[in-house]
């Protein structure tokens, strides 16, 4: 076999493997956006079924802030629509729970408002509950971000740049909250 011959399978067979080796990594990148996804998702499910339990705790309590409560149900509901969307809906799902957070601290600042309703055993626990979510779904976002900023960076960078494209991979968007909903709602249920 000419010298040729064997220069041109080796280089082939380079470059066979490079694109293999490529391809794989893209895959494995995206599984580790879906399942970081997953993640925060089982954090917004959580958030999403505390909810109507604490809608329904302070209910008998705040009789004319009704539409407040009707707020709280409404961005639950658009939240948890948002979020069906699986990773590729993550800009709107990230807009649906900012909303859903500010009609949690209208709710919250409401609660104040409220003795019987601080002292509320539920309440608190309820309230505990979800800032330990929130907690947890901050902790989520970050490692979905950063997972997802991996994912980008090779999508865009040469030579990835080029398999990517011709395989399907898109870029991901963040998980992202607004600079004002970055801290977890708080509120003080204890009497004093």
């Amino acid at each position: 076999m000419p010298l040729w011959v064997i220069i041109l399978l080796i280089a082939l067979a380079v470059i066979v493997l490079f694109l293999i080796f490529t391809y794989n990594g893209l895959v494995r990148l995206r599984n580790m956006v879906d399942e970081a996804w997953n993640q925060i998702s089982v954090q917004l499910k959580r958030r999403h079924d505390l909810i109507p339990n604490l809608v329904n705790a302070v209910k008998g309590y705040m009789d004319f802030e009704q539409e407040t409560l009707t707020k709280v149900i409404e961005a639950r509901s658009a939240a948890v629509s948002a979020q069906q969307g699986g990773p590729a809906n993550a800009a709107q799902a990230g807009q649906a729970e900012n909303f859903l957070t500010g009609a949690l601290r209208q709710l919250f600042a409401l609660v104040e408002n409220y003795p019987d309703l601080k002292a509320n055993e539920n309440v608190m626990q309820l309230q505990e509950e979800l800032t330990t979510t929130e907690n947890q779904i901050g902790f989520s976002r970050q490692h979905y971000n950063s997972t997802v900023r991996e994912f980008n960076t090779s999508v865009q960078t040469f030579p990835t740049v080029l398999i990517a494209g011709v395989f399907g991979f898109r870029e991901r968007d963040y998980f992202q909250i607004a600079e004002s909903d970055a801290a977890v709602p708080e509120v003080n249920l204890r009497t004093t």
